[in-house]
């Protein structure tokens, strides 16, 4: 779970294997690590957490043939990519080739696997990077929580003594990252499936504009806002992933923190949080305007009516999982789906054309007045508003499931909203517990938010 790089010299295997993925391929570049001997520790951990319900399906073959090519091309002198020979796991709703794509569910246990790749897991392939495998979620991507009755939940690895949420949906995605069982992962975001959980267990999560990354032959939650995104161990690991999921060359460079304006929105993200949250938070800004920074604090009346226009009228997440999973929720087979996530999807069945077309387009007019009023600047808030809570009084009420849930996704949820890019990092904070802070650009600023997160991260961090 070590989030500082190791020196790249003199590594044993298993020092390799807890280097973040940039280093890590330039240490097999340098020739201080073997890509195949990483491959077989990363195996190993996996073996010996068998379990722990965060892989659900390892391709451990595939990897060794993976390492094995990535060693021969280093020894050649000609890497595939920045990223050659790293492992990555992925979130179990993309295909992968020859595995079962069960998006979480007990209702897909038994489907045929994958005849071939997603276009999102090709391009990894074709970047040299190793595939682990299959790691859990919440069941069809719809909780940000994480927890999972059909495969079982795993916890976050930050608290041994008391099971704690992993945050979801992508919680095998971060839990993989955090507990040192993948370099790397993939997860989606639709509502914070990628910076909630990334923000619950001290990584780095990057949540693209829509579009930007491919989601052929990855089972939606909404077709409209589902985005992909890389959870990591460094800002630097998510720019080389964005760009090598998109088949491109990394061309985004840390930005002049002296030239970043941030803005604190005064409604919203602050609302109802956690002390030790909001602790860590002001002392990032304290040391990010230290260190040349301009934080403005101010009213962004986008945020406060995206909100109350979700709560009015409800999400298109909720009409277009009702759309996809109809025949699933309204038939036998609900029996064996998570009531909660049933409960989630069936929302969608009371909404109306009215409903639907107010919020399509009220989403294009805030993304445009937030883009007026932001300008170049960025939005900074806490990812979420609260530490990763107890499994076990969210499993045993409903009602107090449903209500942390709306806390833990409220600050993210107005991003996929308002389409923006984001980028959570973990800050240095009080608590033995992660906190995250978010840091968000206007709609296609995906260039941005990630110049300026690697300006940011070392003094969020507080090193």
């Amino acid at each position: 779970m070590s989030e500082e790089p190791a020196p790249v010299t003199d590594l044993s295997p298993e020092r390799a294997a807890d280097l973040a993925a940039a280093p890590l391929a330039r240490a097999y570049l340098a020739g201080d690590a073997d890509p195949v001997a990483v491959t077989e520790i990363f195996l190993e951990r996996i073996a010996e957490a068998e379990g722990a319900a965060v892989y659900l399906a390892t391709t451990a073959d595939r990897a060794r043939r993976e390492a094995e090519a990535a060693r021969q091309r280093y020894e050649a002198g000609r890497p595939a990519s920045p990223l050659d020979g790293v492992p990555v796991a992925w979130k179990d709703l993309f295909d992968v080739a020859g595995t079962v794509t069960t998006a979480g569910s007990a209702l897909l246990r038994n489907a045929a696997p994958a005849e071939r790749d997603a276009p999102v897991v090709a391009q990894l392939a074709a970047a040299g990077m190793v595939c682990l495998g299959k790691v859990n979620l919440t069941e069809f991507a719809y909780s940000g929580l994480g927890l999972n009755p059909h495969f079982g939940t795993c916890a976050n690895p930050h608290d041994p003594e008391t099971p704690r949420v992993p945050g979801g949906s992508s919680s095998g995605s971060a839990v993989a990252v955090a507990a040192g069982l993948a370099t790397t992962a993939v997860g989606s975001d639709t509502g914070g499936s990628v910076r909630v959980p990334a923000a619950f267990n001290g990584c780095v999560g990057y949540k693209s504009s829509e579009g930007r990354i491919s989601t052929e032959a990855a089972i939606p939650l909404s077709w409209t806002l589902d985005t992909v995104g890389p959870i990591a161990r460094t800002v630097e690991d998510c720019v080389l992933m964005d760009a090598a999921m998109r088949g491109t060359a990394a061309t985004v460079r840390r930005a002049d923190l002296s030239s970043l304006s941030l803005v604190v929105s005064e409604s919203l993200f602050l609302e109802d949080c956690e002390e030790v949250v909001v602790s860590a938070f002001e002392d990032a800004l304290r040391r990010l305007e230290a260190a040349g920074a301009r934080v403005e604090w101010r009213t962004v009346p986008e945020l406060s009516e995206a909100a109350r226009l979700m709560a009015e009228h409800g999400t298109i997440a909720n009409v277009e999982a009702y759309a996809y999973h109809r025949e699933r929720v309204e038939g036998p087979e609900v029996e064996e789906m998570d009531g909660r996530v049933v409960a989630r999807i069936l929302r969608g069945r009371t909404m109306t054309a009215y409903d639907l077309l107010t919020i399509q387009r009220a989403r294009v007019s805030l993304a445009a007045s937030l883009r007026e009023a932001l300008g170049d600047a960025f939005l900074v808030g806490p990812t979420v508003a609260h530490v990763a809570p107890e499994i076990a009084p969210l499993d045993a009420d409903p009602e107090l499931f449903n209500t942390v849930n709306l806390k833990t996704l409220r600050n993210t949820m107005a991003g996929n909203f308002l389409n923006t890019p984001g980028v959570t990092m973990p800050a240095a904070s009080a608590s033995t517990l992660p906190v995250g802070l978010l840091v968000s650009a206007s709609a296609g600023d995906d260039e941005r938010v990630l110049a300026a997160a690697l300006a940011m991260e070392e003094i969020v961090r507080g090193g």
